[in-house]
C-alpha cells in the first residue's frame, strides 16, 4: 500500500480511534528501536507469519533514512534452502534480551511454547510490543499493544478494518515524523520530491 492509499484509508476511517492509535503504536516502536539502532524481531503465530508488515517495514526504514525500523523475521518453520534474510528459526527469541524490541502480530491465540518464549525475552529484558486480537495473555505481556479485533462499531466503510489495514497504517506511521537527518533539515522541495520518487517507484520485491 503506497503513501496515496495510506492517506485515503486515514481520510475514510477520521473519526474512528484508528488513525490515532495506529500512530501512538508507532511511535511506541519506533521510540524502542531508534535509540538502540534497532533490534527490531517481528514474529507471528504458527498460522500467521506477518510476510507483509516485515517487507513494509523493510520499505519504511529505507524511504524514512531510519535503517533501525527494518525488522528481522522470526519463523516457526524455516526450511532447507531459504535465503538467510528467511531462514531465522524461534531459537532466535532465546536470545532476545536488552536493547531488543519483540513485535508479536497475533490474529488469534498463540500457543504456549510461543508465549512462553515471549515472556522469557521480557524477563530478559526486551521491549515487547503486540499487534492483534487483544488475547488477554499476550496484552499481559506487553509493554504496549494495539487491539485489533472486534472492529470498532460504526459506519459500514469502517467496520470492516482488519488486521492487514491496521499493519499498513502502523508501518507507515513509523517511518513518520523522523528526527532530521545529519544532513540538517530537508528543503519543502526536497521533501516533495523525495515523496514523488516514492510514489512513482515502487520497491523492489524482497520477500
Amino acid at each position: 500500500m503506497d503513501a496515496v492509499r495510506v492517506a485515503l484509508l486515514r481520510e475514510v476511517l477520521a473519526g474512528t480511534r484508528w488513525p490515532a492509535a495506529t500512530r501512538r503504536f508507532a511511535a511506541s516502536l519506533r521510540s524502542s528501536v531508534v535509540p538502540h539502532g534497532g533490534g527490531l524481531l517481528l514474529v507471528g503465530t504458527r498460522a500467521y507469519e506477518p510476510w507483509h508488515l516485515a517487507a513494509h517495514l523493510v520499505d519504511e526504514a529505507a524511504w524514512s533514512g531510519r535503517p533501525e525500523l527494518a525488522p528481522l523475521l522470526v519463523r516457526h518453520r524455516v526450511r532447507p534452502g531459504d535465503p538467510a534474510h528467511l531462514a531465522v528459526g524461534l531459537g532466535r527469541l532465546q536470545g532476545a534480551g536488552r536493547g531488543e524490541t519483540l513485535l508479536l502480530v497475533a490474529p488469534e491465540r498463540p500457543d504456549g511454547g510461543l508465549l512462553e518464549r515471549v515472556h522469557d525475552a521480557r524477563r530478559a529484558g526486551a521491549t515487547v510490543l503486540a499487534l492483534g486480537s487483544g488475547d488477554p495473555e499476550v496484552t499481559g505481556l506487553a509493554h504496549d499493544a494495539l487491539t485489533v479485533d472486534p472492529p470498532e462499531p460504526g459506519p459500514e466503510t469502517t467496520r470492516g478494518i482488519d488486521l492487514d489495514m491496521v499493519q499498513h497504517l502502523v508501518s507507515a506511521a513509523a517511518g513518520e515524523n523522523s528526527l532530521p537527518s545529519t544532513r540538517g533539515r530537508r528543503r519543502l522541495r526536497d521533501r516533495l520530491s523525495r515523496l514523488a520518487d516514492q510514489l512513482t517507484s515502487p520497491p523492489p520485491a524482497r520477500w
